[in-house]
């Protein structure tokens, strides 16, 4: 009996996987300039936007649109590896991932609908936008809406001279700070070093977070899930490389020294 359960769940996954987008089709260049201009569609403030596109099995059962807000936030989403990871563990939470690249966003666009369509009533609190994190949050949240946070192997932009371009910095982690919950949780994962150096320094540094010991870091359920959710993630398991995490709490505004 138990042999043929675990037969049937392969099939039902080979089956799924097979319905799913190809990415053979969607590659990009891991490299995107942030601060160029780009071509983005975003909304004059959080109100302007039409989330029920984005969650209809939701939002349009309720009738409200603007009841449920976004509380979890994948910046730099990939091919939205952790967005699959995370739907089934916080059902009652929407959750987007924003990804800069055409080809990467679209490919999560159509992962989704196909997960959507093979199992109707999942994976309708996880959705994808194309846009530019650094420059549009505040258009898209509130102050204080997010309370978790990720950026999971974000592009290390190894030159000195593109350091600017790193997605973590002075001016990036205020509008960051502007958008999160006092007590939200930020997550980074990385396997450049020197990264992950840069981001844990320019955290630390800012005044509006502090970081999170590894005693906390146990009984949360989201950390054993950042390492192997993503596609950079298993790459650089099999590469055997390494992996260094960082987790950060949104300071209460009285907390701010």
């Amino acid at each position: 009996m138990m042999e043929k359960t675990k037969r049937s769940f392969e099939e039902e996954n080979e089956k799924l996987e097979k319905s799913l987008p190809q990415k053979k089709y969607y590659r990009q260049r891991a490299h995107s300039n942030p601060i160029a201009d780009h071509d983005f569609d975003y909304p004059n403030c959080p109100d302007a936007y039409d989330w029920s596109k984005l969650y209809p099995g939701i939002i349009d059962q309720n009738s409200v649109i603007h009841s449920n807000k976004v509380e979890m936030l994948d910046i730099g989403c990939g091919y939205g590896g952790l967005l699959v990871t995370l739907s089934p563990m916080f059902p009652s939470s929407l959750i987007l991932g924003m990804e800069i690249r055409v080809k990467v966003s679209q490919y999560v666009i159509e992962r989704i609908k196909a997960l959507r369509a093979n199992k109707p009533g999942s994976y309708d609190n996880i959705a994808c936008i194309r846009t530019n994190a650094i420059k549009y949050l505040p258009n898209f949240f509130k102050k204080g809406q997010i309370k978790k946070m990720f950026f999971l192997y974000p592009d290390p932009h190894f030159k000195k001279s593109k350091h600017k371009w790193r997605i973590i910095n002075d001016t990036t982690l205020s509008e960051y700070a502007y958008v999160l919950a006092e007590g939200a949780m930020v997550y980074t994962v990385t396997d450049v070093k020197d990264l992950h150096d840069w981001m844990t320094k320019h955290f630390c540094e800012h005044g509006l977070f502090e970081s999170v010991n590894e005693s906390y870091l146990k009984d949360d359920p989201v950390v054993e899930k950042l390492f192997e959710s993503s596609e950079e993630g298993k790459k650089v398991t099999r590469n055997q490389g390494d992996k260094f995490l960082a987790v950060f709490k949104r300071l209460k505004n009285q907390d701010i020294k």
